[in-house]
């Protein structure tokens, strides 16, 4: 899946085809943008994204904030598309038919022997 066409760019936001499966990220770091605009969609302040992400600093927070907000289709198609790769990895895997083995002997095997010093 691909996602929309940026409207909008921003100096400090990327996207290469190349990392993180083409998705938009801070320039000099694997943090993507949908990383952040979650947690800030969510309620977490940017003091606290700041926080979890000291190596981005407050222009790169708030530039990947606002390519956020200036391409909200890019962003949602880009979170929905992770959410659909997550729901297909949690999905139970079929179950593989067991195989019943012959028994060798039938009698119960024997204790092991005690080991020599």
């Amino acid at each position: 899946m691909t996602l929309p066409v940026i409207l909008t760019p921003h100096p400090h936001v990327r996207v290469d085809k190349n990392v993180l499966g083409g998705s938009p990220y801070v320039a000099g770091s694997r943090v993507p943008v949908r990383r952040l605009w979650a947690f800030y969609r969510n309620g977490t302040s940017v003091e606290r994204i700041l926080k979890r992400y000291p190596q981005l600093g407050p222009a790169k927070v708030f530039d990947a904030l606002a390519f956020a907000l200036d391409n909200q289709e890019v962003v949602e198609a880009d979170l929905a598309q992770e959410e659909a790769l997550l729901g297909a990895r949690d999905k139970p895997r079929r179950e593989t038919a067991q195989i019943e083995l012959p028994f060798l002997s039938t009698s119960p095997a024997s204790p092991p022997a005690p080991r020599r010093r």
